[in-house]
């Protein structure tokens, strides 16, 4: 018996050391590469879009709060075989990249207000789906000043837009098409507004209360029977559970007032007074997961996902903490949402499925 043991184990360092002798090897080196290459570069991730349902990818879930595993906000809704963005922020692109989220399907961006991390990601969003063969200029909707907001992203990459034509030419990179238009949404008094249908999806946009940025906006989409509610950033806000009636999903922002309060005592205690200025002033514009319920709940929704958290709930100790003082729910329940969280309303189904799509 310890014979056999010994020679098992000489087997096994033997190919242990073939292994590493055979990563030395460029031939190996590059065949591993070219099997990884293709079957990332391969990978395929347009059903996302197919017209048998609307689907919600969560691509950025981070508040101005540094977090390792989030973007900052992002949210993208599949429908009509489109993509449609709502706000863009730092590394939000780099979310839906990784898992290879077809952008030359994008049909609009929707911003909610112009706070930096919701916007600082549109330059990025706006040359890469131009690069991967976006067939128009790209639609971007917002508030009165998005017109600026385009135009000085777009100034940005002026020279970057132009050496990518000089070098892979324009028959590949149309320069008509790298541009964006800017789709300023005014409601005129009104709490909300259809601002686009076509291809069977409706996008209402609606006011909510994050003053003194004003006008802030929300979004509902609807498609095929089914709809989904973003809210960007609110105070608790009458109007957007008026606008979120019946929709299947809310996507709201979160921030645990508690942990902001122990945050703002830490900076005092530790001689970070802007800090703690900012941490005290925050709480007035912003949501408890709390009143984030109850809202839900009132306005008849299926699933409430929150996102956009301050602070991101990054272990279990503060996923606890925002829970803990949530009373009741939606019928289809409350989830911490994280970057690739994945939700599939099914046209023609009161089905409502959440998984996570990694990449």
């Amino acid at each position: 018996m310890r014979r056999i043991v010994w020679v098992l184990l000489a087997l096994a360092v033997g190919v242990i050391v073939a292994s590493a002798l055979a990563l030395r090897s460029r031939a190996v080196q590059d065949a591993l590469v070219s099997r990884i290459a293709r079957r990332r570069i391969g990978r395929n991730t347009s059903a996302l879009l197919a017209p048998d349902a609307l689907r919600v990818l969560l691509c950025g879930t981070s508040s101005p709060i540094p977090s390792r595993e989030r973007a900052e906000a992002c949210t993208a809704v599949f429908a009509g075989g489109h993509l449609w963005i709502v706000d863009t922020g730092p590394g939000s692109w780099r979310t839906l990249a990784l898992r290879r989220v077809r952008g030359e399907a994008v049909g609009a961006v929707f911003l909610t207000h112009f706070h930096s991390d919701h916007i600082g990601e549109l330059g990025e969003f706006n040359l890469q789906t131009w690069a991967a063969g976006r067939p128009g200029p790209l639609r971007v909707y917002g508030p009165a000043g998005v017109t600026d907001v385009v135009r000085g992203f777009t100034q940005a990459y002026a020279d970057d837009t132009r050496f990518r034509i000089a070098h892979h030419g324009a028959a590949l990179l149309p320069p008509e098409r790298s541009t964006m238009a800017a789709m300023p949404v005014v409601l005129e008094g009104a709490d909300a507004a259809r601002i686009l249908d076509e291809d069977g999806v409706v996008v209402t946009a609606f006011a909510v209360a994050h003053d003194p940025v004003k006008p802030a906006f929300g979004y509902r989409f609807d498609y095929g029977g089914r709809s989904v509610v973003v809210s960007g950033d609110t105070r608790p806000c009458p109007n957007l559970v008026t606008q979120a009636r019946g929709a299947d999903v809310l996507v709201h922002e979160a921030q645990a007032n508690a942990l902001v309060r122990i945050m703002e005592e830490a900076a005092r205690d530790t001689g970070e007074s802007r800090v703690a200025k900012i941490l005290g002033d925050i709480p007035s514009y912003h949501s408890d997961p709390a009143d984030v319920a109850r809202e839900a709940v009132t306005a008849g929704v299926r699933l409430l996902v929150l996102t956009h958290f301050t602070p991101p709930p990054d272990n279990e100790v503060l996923r606890r903490i925002f829970r803990r003082d949530v009373e009741a729910v939606p019928p289809h329940g409350l989830v911490l949402g994280e970057d690739g969280t994945l939700v599939v309303l099914p046209t023609g189904s009161d089905v409502v499925q959440v998984s996570r799509l990694d990449p």
